[in-house]
């Protein structure tokens, strides 16, 4: 079976946010006098990192505006009344110090150069068309994709079948022509698998078990090996040498 198409996922698959977030907060914290307060920097940005994440879910599930889950992250994370200017403000330093540390994993140009000839790309993130245009442009990889598709947009999340059957549609491929690229096992690997794409896992840290993704899902940990792989689909009888 071809696969004609490859999607990708953006944090911690193309861009490496995990690291962004962490030393974005980091500096920013240390600029606001907040890393002598009480708990380390790992406690305050596990705790960002959990209301960003309920904050966020509020805004997909048509909760709060795109201005007011970022107004009220920070309220909540200061445990502070703060007016909308103050918040939007506040919210603005951070994302300076955040913008400043983004970074592409360096796997990923190489793959896209070797793929751009044979196959089409897009992008489908649980984020928003607001943030994820923005983060491609900046990182120089906008151009390289027909389209980018976000829940916010869509409606539907992964690993909801519709987000990917959704991405699918944009492209005007069946799902067994297209190839899901994803860093979360189960969000990603199993979603994609179940929408009937090929599922391809980029594990780079080993964070989960080897087969989090299930049967379906082929595991690799370098975008160095996903051309071979998309090349030669696995999925209909032969061993795959990725998981």
């Amino acid at each position: 079976m071809t696969i004609r198409a490859v999607v990708w996922d953006v944090d911690d698959t193309l861009f490496d946010y995990t690291t962004a977030d962490r030393e974005g907060m980091r500096a920013h914290l240390a600029a606001e006098g907040m890393l002598d307060g009480p708990g380390s920097p790992e406690r305050a940005l596990a705790r960002w990192r959990e209301i960003t994440d309920q904050q966020w879910a509020r805004y997909a599930a048509g909760e709060n505006t795109f201005e007011g889950q970022r107004r009220d992250r920070v309220r909540v994370f200061l445990d502070t009344p703060l007016d909308d200017a103050e918040a939007d403000a506040w919210f603005r330093r951070y994302i300076g110090h955040y913008e400043s540390a983004w970074s592409v994993f360096p796997d990923v140009v190489p793959a896209l150069d070797e793929l751009a000839a044979s196959h089409r790309h897009a992008v489908l993130s649980n984020s928003s068309l607001t943030v994820q245009e923005h983060k491609l442009r900046t990182l120089g990889l906008r151009e390289r994709f027909e389209t980018v598709l976000c829940a916010a947009e869509l409606g539907v999340s992964k690993p909801e079948a519709g987000a990917f059957l959704a991405a699918c549609d944009a492209l005007g491929l069946p799902p067994h022509q297209v190839a899901y690229v994803g860093d979360h096992p189960e969000i990603d690997g199993r979603g994609a698998a179940e929408a009937g794409l090929l599922s391809v896992w980029i594990d780079r840290v080993g964070a989960y078990a080897e087969d989090a993704g299930g049967p379906s899902t082929c595991r690799i940990t370098t975008l160095g090996e996903l051309p071979a792989l998309v090349r030669s689909d696995t999925r209909f009888g032969a061993p795959s040498t990725f998981r």
